[in-house]
């Protein structure tokens, strides 16, 4: 008996294509459950944390550690511009969050990584495409938080784009992604009771597994055909990848999706670390999306001139502050080729590093995004910074006196209610008993600037109290 013919090439395609996308699908829903592990364990201590902003430096590491909870700098954004738009939160202490957020929500990528970590060569790799948009986001805040501090680099133009843009309004954004990823999370939260612990290890377990024939199958897929439509298109130049990574990143409104679907290409071998740095610089770009629709919508939710619109607009100010933070690092750290060579370097530097000993990894994530946090907002909590970020005008007129003191009623017409304790009747009512007083009474100048006469001199339409 003759053995059964082999699949012919396209059929083998079309089976090895839906075993990826059933991957991806378990890829994605692990990154799910894992950010609602952190959620159900640690939202409500990352939001009481936002709360408790005394200066800039605690704000910035109150940023990284809540990111870090909960695995996602959108969900921290968004509720750092909530947070601001409801007053519990001021622009001084939500624009120092936001750059926090930055290095915070790259704690996933890492956590990716260490799914190759029973590989040597894989492992380092990847450890090297998870770290790397790390230190482009550690020397971002190096650069532009003094900057920041000092000049209001980033408030300054956020301020200009706000008075522009406020009035735009905001729409609710969909996530193609979650649409899938978020009911299957829900039955597995469901099966486990909402325990935040169980949840974590069920999402590890996925991730470990969904890494595993990821990758088998990204070789297959990829290496061939599909890897030179990447290096010939996606990463050919710098400017499509960095576009391509705003895209997708603001399609699916996750950086942690875009930027960890990266990581086990590299780790394949399929790409390098330079080839990915611009796409991850994109995704940042396209995670601030969610925070600035959020925050337009909030915006636009209150009546001309409440508290409630001037509060909307000082949430679209922080949102826009966290777009310019990742367009000025970009600025900086992708055109000059010296520069961008440094988070590159330093990427590789982690990843030969955590070869030598496998605790070095699990050692950088406990003490990068946990511990230094910590210890610095303990150690930071009582210093004295000014820190003065600039307003935008909308937001100076909403909040000034005249534009939110409430308007004076109109006179009343009871005249047995509005009779002045002197006995005179309202303005442009006559005296009972006399008729020459038809006429409303005319104030006689007073020496004093501050005399009933005076006040109605100048505001004819007042009721005498």
């Amino acid at each position: 008996m003759e053995p059964p013919p082999a699949p012919t090439r396209p059929r083998r395609t079309i089976v090895q294509a839906s075993g990826l996308l059933l991957v991806l699908v378990l890829f994605f829903t692990s990154l799910e459950l894992m950010g609602s592990s952190f959620q159900l364990m640690g939202r409500g201590v990352a939001e009481q944390l936002l709360r408790t902003t005394s200066n800039p430096f605690v704000g910035l590491f109150i940023g990284i550690l809540a990111t870090s909870l909960v695995q996602s700098s959108s969900t921290v954004t968004t509720l750092t511009v909530s947070i601001v738009a409801a007053g519990g939160l001021t622009i001084s202490g939500a624009i120092p969050i936001v750059m926090g957020a930055n290095i915070g929500t790259s704690v996933t990528n890492t956590v990716v990584s260490l799914g190759a970590v029973t590989r040597k060569e894989e492992f380092r790799r990847a450890m090297g495409a998870a770290t790397v948009h790390d230190f482009f986001n550690f020397l971002a805040v190096v650069v532009f938080f003094p900057l920041e501090l000092l000049f209001q680099v980033i408030s300054r133009p956020s301020a200009y784009l706000t008075d522009a843009l406020a009035d735009v309004g905001g729409t609710q954004l969909l996530s193609p992604i979650e649409q899938i990823t978020e009911p299957i999370a829900h039955v597995v939260i469901g099966w486990t009771g909402e325990d935040g612990g169980v949840v974590l290890g069920v999402g590890l377990a996925l991730l470990f597994v969904s890494l595993r024939f990821l990758v088998q199958l990204l070789k297959a897929l990829v290496l061939g055909r599909f890897e030179q439509v990447l290096h010939t298109t996606v990463f050919r130049h710098a400017g499509i990848s960095l576009v391509v990574g705003i895209v997708i990143t603001f399609l699916v409104q996750s950086s942690s999706i875009t930027t960890s679907l990266t990581v086990p290409l590299v780790g394949a071998g399929i790409l390098t670390v330079a080839q990915i740095y611009p796409f991850v610089l994109g995704a940042n770009i396209g995670t601030t999306m969610t925070a600035i629709v959020a925050a337009l919508a909030l915006a636009g939710s209150g009546a001309p001139g409440t508290t409630e619109a001037a509060l909307g607009i000082a949430a679209v100010k922080v949102a826009f502050a966290h777009l310019f933070f990742n367009v000025f690092g970009i600025l900086v750290f992708l055109p000059l080729h010296r520069l961008r060579r440094v988070p590159i370097r330093l990427a590789h530097a982690v990843g030969a590093l955590t070869v030598r000993s496998r605790a070095y990894a699990f050692a950088y994530v406990l003490a990068v995004f946990f511990l230094l946090p910590l210890l610095t907002i303990v150690a930071t909590r009582n210093l004295d910074v000014n820190y003065e970020p600039s307003v935008p005008e909308r937001l100076e007129r909403s909040l000034s006196p005249a534009a939110t003191e409430p308007p004076s009623p109109p006179p009343s017409r009871d005249s047995s209610s509005t009779r002045s304790s002197t006995g005179e009747p309202p303005v442009g009512e006559p005296s009972t008993g006399d008729s020459s007083a038809a006429e409303p009474p005319v104030p006689k100048p007073s020496d004093e600037a501050g005399s009933e006469s005076g006040r109605l001199e100048t505001d004819p339409d007042a009721s005498i109290p």
